[in-house]
C-alpha cells in the first residue's frame, strides 16, 4: 500500500488520498494456501472419526459376541444343572413310597418341581429376549431352535434287542420268551406306534413295550427303568401307562373272555377229573394288591386282616377272578377297596349280575371259598362247626378246585412282582395295570410259558365268613346230594381220616 502526495500553490505538500494496491499476488496465494491445508486437516479429521468410529463399533461387536458366547454357555450350564435336579427329585419322588411320611415328602417334591419350572421359564424368558447371531431361539433367516437333551445310555436295552442274545437271560428280564414278546408288539404295534417329530426320533414299539413289561416283572423303581432303557424317568412312567391301556384295549378282549359252550364242556369234565364235583366250570378266588395310603378313602381301603398279621398299617385293593383248570382268568373284578369281603366283591362284580339275571351259568357251578355266599350257581365248602365225614371229604375236593385259583395268582405275582409290593401308581390308573398284568399272565399260561419254581408266590388272603352265607335252598340241597355222592361212590379222599 503506497500513499500519494501532492504540493498545492502555497508549496504545502497535502494528502491528497491514500491508495490500496490490493493486486498482490503473493498474499492472495498465502491465503489460498492456508484454506487449502484447512480444509485438509478437516477431512482428514473426519476420516479419522469415521475409522475411530468403526473401531469402536467392532469393539463392541466383538464385546457383544463374547457376552453372547458367555451367556450361552451359561445358559446351558444352567439348563443341564437344572434338569439334573429335576431328574434327582423324580428319582426321590419314585424312592419316596419306602417312607412313612410318604404324603409329606410328595407335597415337598412337588413345591420342588414347581420352583424349578418357574426357574426354568425364567431362564427360557431370558434367552428368548436376546436375539442375533448368537440368538437361542429361531430368527427370520431360518435358524432354528436348538432343543437339549440329557445323554442317557441304552446299552442294556440294545444288548437285549441282539438277535444272539440268549433266551433265558431274556426270558429272566421279562417272564416270557422272545417269541411271546414279538407276539406282543405285533398285536399291540398300531396302538402304541408313534412318529418321527422335528425335534426327536419316537421311541420304537419293541422299546415301549419293552419298558412296561420289564417295570410289571421286576416291580423295580422308575428311577432304575430310565437307567436300564436309557430314557427319562418321566417317559418311562407314561410309556407304562399308555402301554397297559393298550393292552387292555386291545388284548383283553382276545385272551381274556368267558368260554364259550364247547369250552365249557371241556372245563367241567377236567375239573371233574380234578375233584369229582360235576359242572364246576371255574374256580373262584379273590387276593389284595398292596398300595400306598390314597388321599380318600382311606378308611375303604384299610386292610385290617393283613394289618393285624403283618403287624404295619396296610392298605390294599382286590382282584376277584375265576380261573379255568389251566390257569387262565376267565373272569375279573378289579379294583374295589380292600375293606370290602368277599361276598361284597362278588355282588359288586358283573358276573353276580349277568349269573342272577341273565341266566349265564344255569346248571353250573363256580366254585368259590369260604368267604364266598352260596349261591344258585356259586358252590362253597362247608363253613360250620362239627362237620360229619361227608362234609369233610367234599370240604377236601373243593379245596382242591380252590388250588388251582390259588396257584394261578401265585403264578400271577409272581411273574409280576409289581403286584408284591405298594406302586406309586395313582388309585385311577392302578385297575388298568392290575387288569394289563392278568392280560399278559393270561398270554404267558396260554402259550404255557414255564415259571421259575423260585418265583412263585405262596398266596395268603384272610377270608371273612360272609354273615348270610346260605342264601338258596336248592343249592344246599345239591350239594349235600354232591357230598353225599362224592363219599359214597368212592370219589372221596381219605386223608381227612
Amino acid at each position: 500500500m503506497k500513499a500519494a502526495v501532492f504540493r498545492n500553490e502555497d508549496g504545502d505538500e497535502e494528502e491528497e488520498e491514500e491508495v490500496c494496491n490490493v493486486f498482490d499476488g503473493g498474499e492472495v496465494d498465502s491465503k489460498r494456501n492456508n484454506e487449502t491445508k484447512n480444509l485438509k486437516g478437516f477431512f482428514t479429521s473426519l476420516l479419522l472419526m469415521e475409522e475411530h468410529e468403526k473401531q469402536d463399533q467392532e469393539a463392541r461387536n466383538a464385546a457383544s459376541r463374547r457376552e453372547m458366547s458367555d451367556f450361552q454357555s451359561n445358559y446351558r450350564k444352567r439348563a443341564r444343572t437344572m434338569s439334573d435336579y429335576y431328574s434327582d427329585l423324580n428319582d426321590y419322588y419314585a424312592d419316596a413310597e419306602e417312607s412313612e411320611d410318604i404324603n409329606l415328602k410328595k407335597s415337598r417334591v412337588s413345591r420342588a418341581v414347581a420352583s424349578v419350572a418357574v426357574a426354568a421359564s425364567e431362564i427360557e424368558a431370558e434367552s428368548s429376549e436376546i436375539t442375533g447371531s448368537g440368538s437361542v431361539r429361531g430368527t427370520g433367516s431360518g435358524q432354528q431352535r436348538r432343543l437339549w437333551v440329557k445323554d442317557r445310555s441304552r446299552a442294556w436295552w440294545e444288548e437285549c434287542s441282539r438277535l444272539d442274545y440268549p433266551e433265558e437271560d431274556f426270558k429272566k428280564a421279562f417272564r416270557m420268551s422272545k417269541s411271546t414278546f414279538e407276539l406282543i408288539c405285533d398285536e399291540l404295534n398300531s396302538a402304541v406306534a408313534k412318529e418321527d417329530t422335528a425335534l426327536r426320533n419316537a421311541i420304537p414299539v419293541r422299546q415301549r413295550v419293552a419298558v412296561c413289561i420289564w417295570r410289571l416283572a421286576t416291580g423295580e423303581p422308575l428311577r432304575l427303568v430310565s437307567k436300564k432303557f436309557g430314557l427319562g424317568i418321566s417317559t418311562c412312567h407314561k410309556l407304562v401307562l399308555e402301554v397297559c391301556k393298550a393292552i387292555k384295549d386291545v388284548l383283553m378282549p382276545k385272551y381274556l373272555q368267558w368260554p364259550d359252550d364247547e369250552s365249557l364242556r371241556n372245563i367241567r369234565e377236567r375239573f371233574e377229573s380234578i375233584s369229582g364235583i360235576p359242572n364246576v366250570v371255574g374256580s373262584m378266588y379273590t387276593t389284595h394288591i398292596p398300595i400306598i395310603a390314597p388321599k380318600i378313602s382311606v378308611a375303604a381301603y384299610f386292610n385290617k386282616r393283613h394289618t393285624e398279621r403283618n403287624q404295619k398299617t396296610s392298605y390294599s385293593i382286590t382282584i376277584q377272578a375265576v380261573v379255568n383248570p389251566k390257569g387262565v382268568f376267565t373272569d375279573l373284578c378289579i379294583g374295589w377297596p380292600g375293606s370290602m369281603p368277599d361276598d361284597q366283591v362278588l355282588e359288586k362284580s358283573l358276573l353276580y349280575q349277568r349269573a342272577n339275571n341273565g341266566g349265564l351259568l344255569k346248571g353250573m357251578w363256580v366254585a368259590g371259598g369260604p368267604g364266598h355266599p352260596l349261591l344258585d350257581w356259586v358252590l362253597v365248602p362247608y363253613t360250620q362247626q362239627n362237620l360229619t365225614w361227608t362234609q369233610h371229604a367234599f370240604n377236601e375236593k373243593m379245596s382242591e378246585v380252590q388250588r388251582v385259583a390259588k396257584e394261578a395268582f401265585g403264578r400271577l405275582k409272581g411273574r409280576w412282582a409289581c403286584l408284591q409290593k405298594r406302586t406309586e401308581v395313582k388309585l385311577q390308573d392302578l385297575p388298568t395295570v392290575l387288569g394289563a398284568c392278568c392280560v399278559l399272565h393270561n398270554i404267558c399260561e396260554m402259550r404255557e410259558e414255564k415259571m421259575d419254581p423260585e418265583l412263585m408266590v405262596e398266596v395268603i388272603d384272610d377270608e371273612v365268613l360272609p354273615e348270610n352265607a346260605l342264601r338258596s335252598v336248592n343249592a344246599m340241597k345239591a350239594r349235600d346230594t354232591i357230598s353225599h355222592n362224592l363219599l359214597h361212590h368212592g370219589l372221596a379222599g381219605t386223608s381227612f381220616l
